[in-house]
């Protein structure tokens, strides 16, 4: 049995559903392929979304006409607004999710989609013609032709679950492993290597002493998500904090000897930012304990995330410790933590458009390029949804740049300088964090996105109004003029200093103690322009306020990312026979002739590629 499709996807998880809703949004006759349709964009880890950086992904994903933005705000049972006490520029939104609900979502959003179909089955063989991926064949015997194909299969490749000595197949608990899909695919010269995750225990929440935790509750202002989407409408649940002890410590020393990650089992890299708590006391011998964060799966659930407890020691020794707690003397929990290794795919054999160098047509997103996140997934998924859909109709491709989305850091990041270890995004990896603010995703993304069709005319609309609601705000503030006898009193009720001479709104509004809702109620005619926003007044006068307050650093990024520019505008792949030019350090040499970038600017940014690498390029660009 054969079917035909323009674009096919590999894995219904964060990264294949991004995927598939972009491709078939653009027009692309698109098939998502899974395993099991009720575990569509399942939450494999912890039940949340979003985070420090994570969260501006989803902003990003957002306003370009993606999905999670608007499902998260829909299941959402708990949002906070991370690094408020810090300026803007690192402000990420991060909300705890029902995990069941969040499936439902997604399916649902899936199956209005025009021209995407899914399909339950398994892959089991990528087929390749003359360099060009062109299909792929099922366990089942089915066989699917496409123009493109997106692999986005997660820790489901060759997957392997380690708990203490014991290890089972599986892609993820009580879901099989795939085997051959893998070597269908490296054996065309794409590098394969492993890497490991893992998860922490599931406690049931009827077990445990909550009044010796700290309750952790959400924020319920008009935050969210989505630029467009309706905000919360589950019940807001609290998150619980907690320690570690001495104790508990003890137990899992005592059990290092059966951990698979200390006694050689595993010899994959896991993620550095994420470490299972018996790499936490071994790397941390010193200290007493260790913060833990209890957070609810649902809305209708006992089941509890015990967020800082990833482990994959052996189920006595995880319970034994876990009863070392005060709060979780009696735990009872649902299921042991696991870790997990898989396959993943070399990044750096990949365009920035996310389809391979070595096999045409063919794409990869999410885990299989070495990330983790559901964040990250996400992101990659929409940027190869969209490119896969390009080229099934022509040669036009979508790629983004460092100064324009987090997105395109992390995909610059990938094919570039590659992965070593779990790749997670955080905003000290971008250059130019001021400019890739949660606020503006909308005002970076959104026109470019109903560019290419991807944002629909509801979509472009609300920005544009917004746009010239933002405009008319900052353009009343840098002209209207106010006096020290008019303002000069509540200024000093707001704990700033008085006025010596008039000033316009936008020098007051500079100061830190000043934002645009305190002085509205100062100024009515402020107020009203605000309250006559088209929607969202709130979000509208936010964005304007942080656009004048930190105008000056805005203004001054824009400077030093217009110069790397001029770098990105030079096209060098293909152009150099890299192992011939002597005058390049023998690291260069070997690091270009590998990676073969798309511009100087890419260059630039690979590790062991010296600024005198880029001189002697530069000199040769010119003759």
């Amino acid at each position: 049995m054969q079917f035909k499709y323009d674009v096919l996807i590999i894995g219904g998880g964060h990264a294949g559903c991004e995927a598939a809703s972009a491709a078939a949004k653009l027009g692309a006759k698109t098939c998502l392929i899974t395993m099991d349709m009720n575990k569509i964009a399942q939450m494999s880890c912890n039940p949340a979304v979003g985070g420090i950086a994570k969260g501006q992904i989803v902003r990003e994903i957002d306003a370009l006409g993606g999905q999670m933005g608007q499902i998260t705000d829909a299941t959402a049972i708990q949002f906070r607004m991370l690094n408020r006490g810090k300026g803007p520029a690192v402000w990420s939104p991060r909300a705890q999710c029902d995990r069941m609900k969040f499936i439902l979502e997604w399916r649902k959003k899936l199956d209005e989609i025009d021209h995407l179909s899914i399909w339950q089955d398994q892959a089991d063989e990528l087929i390749v013609e003359n360099g060009e991926a062109v299909g792929i064949r099922t366990i089942w015997g089915a066989e699917f032709r496409a123009k493109s194909i997106i692999v986005t299969a997660g820790t489901f490749l060759n997957g392997l679950m380690h708990i203490g000595r014991y290890q089972i197949p599986g892609g993820r608990c009580s879901e099989p492993a795939v085997y051959h899909f893998s070597e269908s695919i490296s054996r065309h010269g794409i590098r394969v290597s492993r890497m490991k995750t893992g998860t922490p225990v599931r406690i049931d929440a009827r077990s445990v002493h909550f009044e010796d935790m700290e309750r952790q509750d959400g924020e319920t202002d008009f935050h969210q998500f989505s630029y467009i989407g309706e905000n919360r409408k589950l019940k807001q649940l609290p998150c619980w904090t907690c320690y570690t002890t001495k104790e508990s410590h003890e137990i899992l020393n005592q059990g290092l000897a059966d951990s698979p990650l200390f006694n050689g089992q595993i010899q994959s890299t896991g993620p550095r930012y994420c470490p299972s708590i018996e790499t936490k006391i071994v790397t941390f011998p010193d200290k007493d304990q260790h913060p833990l964060f209890l957070e609810p799966e649902g809305e209708s659930t006992n089941e509890m995330y015990l967020n800082g407890f990833s482990s994959s020691m052996p189920m006595d020794i995880q319970l034994n410790a876990l009863h070392q707690i005060p709060a979780l003397r009696e735990a009872r929990i649902y299921r042991a933590g696991y870790a997990i290794e898989y396959d993943y795919f070399d990044p750096t054999q990949l365009k920035q458009t996310l389809e391979s160098k070595v096999v045409k047509g063919l794409f990869f997103a999410g885990q299989v390029n070495g990330t983790t996140g559901y964040e990250e997934a996400g992101g990659q998924g929409i940027v190869a949804g969209i490119n896969a859909a390009l080229q099934c109709t022509g040669n036009q491709t979508f790629t983004m740049n460092r100064d324009e989305s987090y997105i395109g850091v992390l995909i610059d990041d990938l094919t570039t300088k590659g992965v070593d270890e779990p790749y997670r995004m955080f905003t000290s990896r971008a250059e130019y964090r001021i400019l890739l603010r949660q606020d503006d995703a909308d005002a970076r993304l959104t026109e470019r996105a109903y560019q290419i069709g991807l944002a629909d005319r509801n979509r472009y609309d609300w920005w544009m109004q917004k746009k010239e609601a933002i405009t008319r705000i900052i353009d009343f503030c840098n002209t209207t003029s106010v006096k020290p006898k008019e303002i000069n009193a509540q200024l000093e009720a707001i704990g700033t200093t008085p006025l010596h001479e008039g000033c316009k709104v936008a020098d007051l509004i500079a100061r830190p103690q000043i934002t645009l809702g305190n002085l509205s109620t100062i100024i009515p005619e402020l107020k009203t322009l605000i309250d006559s926003a088209p929607n969202r007044c709130e979000e509208i006068a936010e964005a304007a306020e942080i656009k004048m307050k930190y105008n000056g650093y805005i203004e001054r990024e824009k400077i030093v990312a217009e110069k790397m520019h001029r770098l990105e505008g030079i096209k060098i792949k293909d152009r150099f026979d890299y192992e011939k030019l002597h005058e390049i350090s023998t690291e260069g040499r070997q690091k270009l002739a590998r990676i073969n970038p798309e511009t100087l600017a890419q260059a630039s940014r690979i590790p062991g590629v010296s600024p005198s690498d880029i001189n002697v390029l530069l000199v040769l660009l010119h003759r």
